[in-house]
């Protein structure tokens, strides 16, 4: 019965604590408390963002405590550009744009190992321009139309 693979596991799966670890070492933070307020308020931000299926298994792929933060928030109505996502997260905490970025930056590291590429593709593809750089990936344009 438990032989069977289960697809729906993430593949680098981690404690809580080992994904502090991990976006203390990203982040360059001096503390682990440190790298637990970027952890909350980058997941917190990115509730807000992502919708749908995406948003169940990003949460699954993730620490109960990170998913509960992811989770716990409710999507907004109008999605923010990558880089109003770091300015918004940076009004919310009080901090430069600049650290907002670094914050995201660490954090997401993090989350990309966590998601694997073909869940982040999705992610990626259902969020606006600016966030692939983000989450630490090539920013590819996406095509445009012509006017009819």
């Amino acid at each position: 019965m438990y032989d069977q693979p289960r697809p729906n596991l993430a593949r680098h799966a981690m404690t809580f604590e080992q994904m502090l670890d991990d976006v203390r070492y990203e982040g360059a933070y001096p503390t682990r408390e440190r790298a637990e307020e970027a952890v909350r308020a980058v997941l917190a931000a990115l509730g807000r963002q992502v919708i749908g299926d995406e948003r169940v298994g990003l949460a699954q792929r993730l620490p109960v405590e990170a998913a509960l933060t992811l989770t716990a928030q409710i999507p907004d109505s109008e999605q923010l550009t990558g880089w109003d996502f770091v300015k918004d997260l940076a009004a919310r905490t009080g901090v430069s744009p600049a650290v907002a970025r670094w914050d995201t930056g660490a954090v997401l590291a993090t989350v990309t190992r966590l998601t694997g590429p073909d869940l982040l593709a999705r992610i990626l593809h259902q969020l606006p321009d600016g966030y692939a750089l983000l989450f630490g990936q090539a920013e590819l344009r996406r095509p445009q139309h012509a006017a009819a």
